[in-house]
């Protein structure tokens, strides 16, 4: 099991996301308020802080949301998790793995801001089946078929 570091938003695409700390999680949608929800498959994006410290041990100055990603995690190994994964994220609200990485057309603000963007390659996306709260220090584990 894992535990979420952050809770990022944005109202625009394509930039830094600020640690809002909590935020609502609405079914086929993603977080209430953000620029990446909507009626598609990537409603939430993942990144672990492990990815994050990688580019922190490049000398880059980024965290939480500088890639553009809504949770932050740890402890779950997010590159592991097969598309299809179920996940429960915070007390009630469940996620399904819909892609692992993403190309990255042109370089965005984010990769000129960091220098870098491991998102393209280490970020996960999730669509939103049940809906729920999700809160920095909530957990997030992956949910066994039934």
């Amino acid at each position: 099991m894992g535990r979420i570091i952050a809770v990022c938003t944005s109202e625009r695409k394509g930039v830094r996301k600020k640690n809002v700390g909590s935020a609502q999680l609405k079914p086929n949608h993603g977080i209430v308020g953000d620029a990446h929800a909507g009626d598609w498959h990537r409603q939430v994006s993942l990144l672990a802080m492990e990815s994050i410290k990688k580019m922190q041990d490049k000398g880059l100055d980024v965290g939480p949301g500088d890639f553009a990603e809504n949770l932050t995690t740890e402890g779950i190994d997010l590159l592991s998790l097969p598309v299809g994964t179920k996940l429960k994220i915070g007390p009630e609200a469940i996620g399904e793995v819909t892609q692992i990485g993403k190309e990255c057309h042109s370089r965005c603000a984010i990769y000129y801001q960091a220098g870098d963007c491991v998102m393209p390659r280490e970020g996960i996306f999730v669509a939103i089946q049940k809906g729920g709260p999700v809160a920095v220090g909530d957990s997030i584990e992956v949910l066994q078929d039934a």
